[in-house]
């Protein structure tokens, strides 16, 4: 019986077992060194690419949540959730302006007496104060901007609360807004 002779088979038969182990010769399975290098190059700038776009795209600033509060007269609000460390204690401070039904509303890990401020404030607001099952337990009509220390708080609620909403000041009194009103937030999309 003759053996095939020539191409792969003559490399690896001809030597000894122990050159085609783990420490054998493999020099014709792999490319020069300086082919090596440019691919590695051009992989580690793909992979730093990718990496660059992920963090970019899972850092992307969020879009502010809305949540849309609605009152026992039908009247909505469209509250923006305080849900940033800069919102939950700076509020509606160093805006000049407020559209009408429109304000901010902050919801706390727990509900408890939640009180709040005006400092820096540059418009007069309402606040109410809201429990769980969404109550209302305490009302501020016209809480005046403060621009100088100490400022003074308003709240707590002679009841916990779980939720501030800051509205423009009269709403309270254009919508009827009292104490023990029940409301209904949603999620606007």
């Amino acid at each position: 019986m003759a053996w095939p002779t020539g191409g792969i088979w003559s490399y690896c038969c001809e030597r000894g077992p122990l050159e085609i182990g783990l420490l054998g010769d493999w020099s014709m399975f792999l490319k020069s060194k300086e082919q090596l290098s440019k691919k590695r190059l051009i992989f580690l700038i793909a992979m730093a690419l990718l990496l660059m776009t992920g963090a970019l795209l899972f850092n992307a600033p969020q879009q502010t949540q809305v949540i849309e509060v609605q009152f026992p007269n039908g009247a909505l609000l469209q509250a923006e959730v305080a849900d940033t460390p800069e919102k939950l204690l700076f509020g509606l401070a160093f805006r000049e302006f407020l559209p009408e039904n429109e304000g901010m509303l902050f919801i706390f890990d727990m509900s408890g007496p939640h009180r709040i401020w005006t400092k820096g404030f540059q418009i007069p607001v309402d606040i109410i104060w809201v429990d769980e099952s969404k109550q209302v337990v305490h009302l501020i009509k016209g809480a005046e901007p403060c621009s100088q220390d100490p400022c003074p708080f308003y709240g707590p609620p002679p009841e916990n609360a779980r939720y501030i909403i800051q509205t423009n000041v009269g709403f309270i009194r254009r919508e009827g807004v009292t104490s023990g009103a029940e409301l209904k937030f949603a999620l606007r999309m």
